[in-house]
C-alpha cells in the first residue's frame, strides 16, 4: 500500500511516500524542510517560531513528496501523521493538515507515535527485521528503552529520569560555544580527543572524568542531569581560572578532551544499562534509533556490545536517524494493519502519556 506520511513534531517539516507490504519496504520520496538555521540564532528551538515555519513549509513539502514519488494524491491508500509526543503547536500543524487531506481523499488516517517512528526507520535497513526486539531510542527529547513484542506494541522498560542524552549534548556544546545543534560538532571533537589520547599528547593524569548517566540500581534507567552539570561546571571553571568571560573561546585541545570525556561517559553509561537489559530479557535483536543514534561513538559502542552479547543490531542510516517522514510511514503501516484509525477529532498531545490517557487511537 502507498502511505503518505507527515512529521512535524519539532523543528523539521517532513513528508514522504512509502510503499509498504509484508514483502516490501520502499521509500519513494522523503522530503525534509529543516529549521536549523532559524533556531541557531537562539541556541535552541523556539516553539512559536517552529510552529509558524511548519505552516509555511508543510504544503510545499507534501506536494514535493507526491511529485518525487511519481504518483498523484489519488494513488494514496492512507495518510499517516505524527500526533505525539512533541511540541504541541508543531504537532497541531501536521495533524490538522493530515486530517484535512485524508478526509478530502476519503482514505484512512493513521495516528503515529513519534518515538515508535524512530525505531521503524530501521525497517528500511534490513528486510529481516521483525518483532520481537529491544529498541533503544536516543534523541534530543528522549532516551528510552522498549521491549517490542509486536511492531505496534511498545513496552517501556527504561528511560531517563530527567534530561535526554541529546539535550545534554546540545547544552554542553552550547556552553563550549559550538553552533546549534551541537551534536555533530561534539561527535567530531570527541574524535579529536580520542586521537590526542592515542598519540600520547594528553597524559593519563590530564584526562577528565565525568559521572556516569547509568543509575546505580537494577533498573534500566538513566539520569543525564548530573553529567551535564558536571561538564558545564568544568567549562565554567576553565574560563574562570583563565580569566575569560562566560562566552570566550576555549583552547581547541581542551574542548576536544571535554567532548571526548563527555561522550565516553554517555556511551559507557548507555551501554551499561543496555547490557543489563539484554541479559535480563534474553533479547536476540536490538534497534538503535533516534537523532543521537547518528553519533559515531554511540554507534560503535553499541555495535561492540551487541557483538560481545551475540545480539543482532539494526541501525537506520544517518539520513534516517533525524526526524523524517519515511519513518512515520513505516510505523504507520504497522499501526494500520493492527487496526489503528483516527477521525477528524484526532488531537495532538505533547506527551505520550497524554495521548494514551486520552485514548486518541481507536483500534478496530
Amino acid at each position: 500500500m502507498l502511505i503518505l506520511a507527515i512529521e512535524s513534531s519539532c523543528d523539521e517539516t517532513a513528508a514522504a511516500v512509502v510503499r509498504m507490504s509484508d514483502e516490501e519496504r520502499t521509500i519513494l520520496s522523503n522530503i525534509v524542510a529543516s529549521q536549523v538555521e532559524i533556531h541557531a540564532l537562539y541556541g535552541g528551538v523556539v516553539p512559536e517560531i517552529a510552529s509558524r515555519a511548519h505552516i509555511e513549509a508543510i504544503s510545499p513539502c507534501v506536494d514535493r513528496a507526491v511529485s518525487e514519488a511519481g504518483i498523484t494524491l489519488n494513488d494514496i491508500d492512507a495518510v499517516a501523521v505524527t500526533y505525539s509526543p512533541g511540541l504541541i503547536g508543531c504537532l497541531l500543524v501536521g495533524v490538522n493538515f493530515a486530517k484535512a487531506l485524508a478526509f478530502s481523499l476519503g482514505v484512512p488516517l493513521i495516528p503515529v507515535d513519534h518515538i515508535r517512528s524512530h525505531t521503524a526507520a530501521a525497517y528500511f535497513t534490513d528486510p529481516e527485521l521483525c518483532a520481537p526486539f529491544l529498541s533503544l531510542v536516543v534523541s534530543g527529547g528522549h532516551t528510552s528503552l522498549y521491549n517490542v513484542p509486536e511492531p505496534w506494541v511498545y513496552e517501556e522498560i527504561g528511560s531517563t529520569r530527567d534530561d535526554a542524552a541529546g539535550e545534554a549534548f546540545d547544552k554542553v556544546g552550547r556552553v563550549m560555544g559550538l553552533t546549534y545543534p551541537g551534536g555533530a560538532a561534539m561527535d567530531a571533537l570527541a574524535g579529536e580527543g580520542l586521537a590526542a589520547r592515542a598519540s600520547g599528547k594528553r597524559g593519563e593524569s590530564e584526562r577528565i572524568k565525568f559521572p556516569s548517566p547509568a543509575i546505580n540500581d537494577d533498573t534500566f534507567d538513566y539520569s543525564f542531569s548530573g553529567l551535564k552539570t558536571a561538564a558545564v561546571n568544568h567549562i565554567h571553571n576553565l574560563r574562570q581560572k583563565a580569566g575569560l568571560s562566560d562566552k570566550a573561546p576555549i583552547d581547541r585541545g581542551e574542548m576536544a578532551e571535554i567532548a571526548c570525556a563527555f561522550t565516553r561517559s554517555v556511551v559507557d553509561g548507555i551501554c551499561k544499562k543496555l547490557a543489563l537489559a539484554i541479559e535480563k530479557t534474553g533479547a536476540e535483536r536490538l534497534v538503535l534509533a533516534g537523532g543521537v543514534a547518528a553519533n559515531s561513538h554511540l554507534r560503535n559502542g553499541v555495535k561492540k556490545l551487541c557483538e560481545k552479547k551475540g545480539v543482532k543490531l539494526y541501525m537506520p542510516p544517518l539520513s534516517l536517524c533525524g526526524d523524517n517522514g519515511a519513518m512515520v510511514g513505516a510505523q504507520g503501516y504497522f499501526e494500520y494493519i493492527s487496526g489503528a484509525r483516527a477521525g477528524t477529532d484526532l488531537n495532538a498531545y505533547a506527551s505520550g502519556e497524554g495521548a494514551e490517557a486520552a485514548k486518541a487511537v481507536q483500534r478496530n
